[in-house]
């Protein structure tokens, strides 16, 4: 297996920043945005329990110094390459050709967002399997496992010979009209992974038409109406969600988190910091979200400003969940992946969904 993290991967999450592209990582630094792939590289590493396997690894902070940590220390048999500080796409596209051209290596496993997914694509294509360990802010690819535990078990799946290798899309959005609010979404080129259903996300899928708009339309209405006006809520990004926003009247931010008490709004892409304030203040508040289309996600994708420790202060009966019927058709399971497994396990089971005004569904939260 070959191993390669990108450092600064979903470091722009908790800060509101959507990314770190370009300068925002920067940012994210001033921020005091801590890194957050290490961590999930780690929980990946730790959470496989088969030994018959030999790990090549990118240097340093890319790797190496993760793997030290790791239970499978052992399995570390040779470092390849190079690497700047700090470390640059080129040194992930670099490293990747390396390992699946030089060094032959079975499995690549990159821990990382759609951005590295499109560095890892541009130097080896679909030369090799590759999987992708979450770590980015979005994730709207194909090529990533569900959650960093998941991953452990397509390795064991793949060790075993008990997989099918499937190309599958790379998409990736425009950061910096992101960060304006405005979604443009790619299809830049395709990775060949190892399939095991249920345990490899699908891509995003966007609903549009007038009916959608309606049916939108008709559940914000639901939710105004019974809204209590003493308490926070917290709006989480997607066009279900800020239907709210437009029929009050209020800014929003598409992509980001807002917060609004008694109709009238008090945080405009508010980060994690900014929600524990508020929280803090007015000693409650609700949630709203809604699954991202095509993947269910509810919570660890593009809302990472909604944090476990925020979660945990609030408490899964102040989450609404809410869908358009047509996108809640098309999801199976909804599903949570915090970085957080108590908050996680908190979170599983079964959950309504309010898919028009004054209508549910009941789904369940894997």
């Amino acid at each position: 297996m070959g191993l390669i993290v990108n450092p600064i991967a979903g470091m722009g999450g908790r800060v509101g920043l959507k990314g770190t592209d370009g300068d925002a990582y920067l940012l994210a630094l001033k921020k005091g945005a801590k890194p957050v792939a290490p961590r999930r590289a780690l929980l990946f590493l730790n959470s496989i329990r088969r030994n018959d396997f030999r790990i090549i690894s990118a240097p340093g902070i890319m790797g190496e110094d993760i793997i030290k940590k790791s239970i499978h220390s052992d399995k570390l048999v040779k470092i390849v390459g190079e690497i700047k500080y700090p470390t640059t796409p080129e040194d992930t596209r670099r490293i990747a050709r390396i390992m699946v051209f030089d060094e032959n290596v079975d499995l690549l496993v990159f821990v990382g967002g759609d951005g590295t997914a499109r560095d890892i694509c541009a130097s080896i294509s679909t030369s090799a399997p590759v999987l992708g360990v979450p770590s980015g802010v979005k994730m709207y690819s194909a090529v990533f496992a569900n959650s960093p535990y998941d991953a452990a078990v397509i390795l064991e799946k793949f060790l075993e010979d008990n997989v099918e290798f499937v190309l599958r899309e790379v998409l990736d959005i425009d950061e910096e009209a992101y960060r304006r609010d405005k979604l443009v979404i790619k299809l830049y080129c395709y990775l060949k992974i190892p399939l095991i259903k249920h345990y490899i996300q699908s891509s995003k899928t966007i609903y549009e038409g007038s009916e959608e708009d309606e049916n939108k339309r008709a559940i914000a209405e639901y939710i105004i109406e019974n809204m209590d006006p003493n308490i926070p809520y917290i709006l989480g990004p997607g066009s279900t969600v800020k239907e709210i926003n437009k029929l009050l009247g209020i800014p929003y931010t598409l992509l980001g988190v807002d917060v609004i008490i008694n109709n009238k709004l008090i945080a405009k892409d508010a980060d994690e910091r900014t929600l524990l304030q508020i929280i803090s203040k007015y000693g409650k508040a609700k949630i709203v979200v809604t699954p991202i289309g095509g993947q269910g996600f509810i919570f660890g994708r593009g809302n990472q400003q909604i944090s476990p420790s925020i979660i945990r202060k609030i408490g899964r009966n102040n989450i609404l969940v809410i869908s358009t019927k047509r996108k809640i058709r098309d999801i199976e399971y909804l599903r949570v992946d915090t970085g957080d497994p108590f908050v996680d396990e908190m979170l599983r089971g079964y959950i309504k969904v309010l898919i028009d005004y004054g209508r549910y569904v009941v789904k369940k939260v894997i």
